[in-house]
């Protein structure tokens, strides 16, 4: 028989000891927090209300809540895969985050739950998330920032609509983000062949009709690196009073553009010895465009040369970032005061061409 304390040689005055008697052990203590966070905004609660259970209810043994609470909380605590239910539906801390003292869900199960969830669903538990972002807030904000963002999720075997990423180089998901500042607003899962702006356009436009309902006085940024730089989808925020700052690839006449900023920072750089930067506003417009935007270039001159450049566009307030020597950036039409961008007053496009201040 196996004693409940073992004790062994002590270390000067601290004491070596082993007890067996610590009850049930588990690595998921922090699953206990989750719980008391989700009992102050009622996420989960609120989620299910949205989920339909086609279940005969006399015959349901697992509650539609509890099974979302077992699912949200396992992948919050880092148990993506469903066959990992199959040892944590035995888990005390687990249990007792979803209100139960008994065996869980079983993988298959939660499997039937999830592929009952439909679009609509889907779009529903979304703007839960918008109105719990709403609710955060005492007053309207004078200004907001969305920013959309793509990433890649790796996958390891046969998932369906798993493909290779050039970019990423290996088989992957390319879920889109959208933030607004700590706020997680959506999580759209798509493939990775598909392009970064995928569904941008739908989403964006879906947003902003929500917020608009209860902040329409908001000033409302959407904002993105190259990847969502779309004329239509910018077109569309001109119509719809929406300020944007997205990213855009060099080109000829953009780099003609600056030449001459760039000449005179270097010039500066290599008269003063140190770092030189510089700011340039110039209008620019594609032959698809029906008026000139103004842009923004950003020019910087290191000490160590370093080939390569960057460049996006820009009307209202920030400049970009970029590590290459005198390399162009830009940015255009955007309020943002985030710490990571540099604002700056200027004014925004009109239809015919002419600038006008921008606020």
């Amino acid at each position: 028989m196996v004693p409940e304390k073992l004790t062994f040689s002590p270390l000067s005055r601290r004491q070596i000891e082993a007890d067996f008697s610590g009850g049930h052990i588990t690595s998921d203590a922090g699953l206990l927090l989750l719980r008391e966070v989700d009992k102050q905004h009622r996420l989960t609660q609120r989620l299910t209300s949205v989920l339909s259970d086609p279940r005969t209810p006399e015959l349901v043994r697992h509650k539609l809540e509890t099974m979302t609470r077992q699912r949200v909380f396992g992948v919050a605590a880092g148990y993506e895969d469903l066959n990992d239910h199959e040892a944590l539906r035995s888990d005390q801390a687990l249990q007792t985050a979803t209100g139960e003292d008994a065996i869980l869900a079983g993988k298959s199960t939660l499997c039937r739950m999830e592929q009952r969830v439909d679009r609509q669903s889907i779009v529903k538990a979304h703007e839960l998330l918008w109105h719990h972002f709403i609710e955060q807030h005492e007053a309207p904000p004078k200004e907001i920032v969305l920013d959309f963002d793509g990433t890649d999720v790796p996958v390891h075997g046969d998932q369906p609509g798993k493909f290779f990423n050039a970019y990423y180089d290996h088989h992957c998901y390319f879920p889109l983000y959208v933030f607004c500042g700590r706020h997680l607003l959506v999580s759209y899962l798509r493939t990775s062949n598909r392009s970064d702006s995928r569904h941008s356009w739908a989403i964006l436009a879906l947003l902003v009709r929500f917020i608009r309902q209860y902040w329409p006085d908001t000033r409302i940024v959407f904002r993105g690196d190259s990847g969502f730089y779309r004329p239509r989808l910018l077109s569309w925020c001109d119509r719809n009073n929406v300020d944007y700052l997205v990213g855009i690839s060099k080109n000829s006449r953009l780099l003609k553009e600056v030449d001459v900023p760039a000449m005179l920072v270097r010039k500066a750089h290599w008269e003063l010895g140190e770092k030189v930067s510089a700011t340039y506003r110039f209008q620019y417009q594609a032959r698809t465009w029906k008026y000139p935007r103004w842009w923004r270039a950003w020019r910087k001159a290191n000490s160590v040369p370093t080939p390569g450049s960057s460049l996006a566009p820009a009307t209202t307030t920030a400049s970009s970032s970029t590590t290459s020597n005198t390399a162009p950036g830009a940015t255009w039409r955007t309020g943002s005061r985030i710490s990571s961008y540099a604002c700056l007053q200027t004014e925004r496009p009109v239809r015919s061409g002419g600038p006008i201040s921008g606020g």
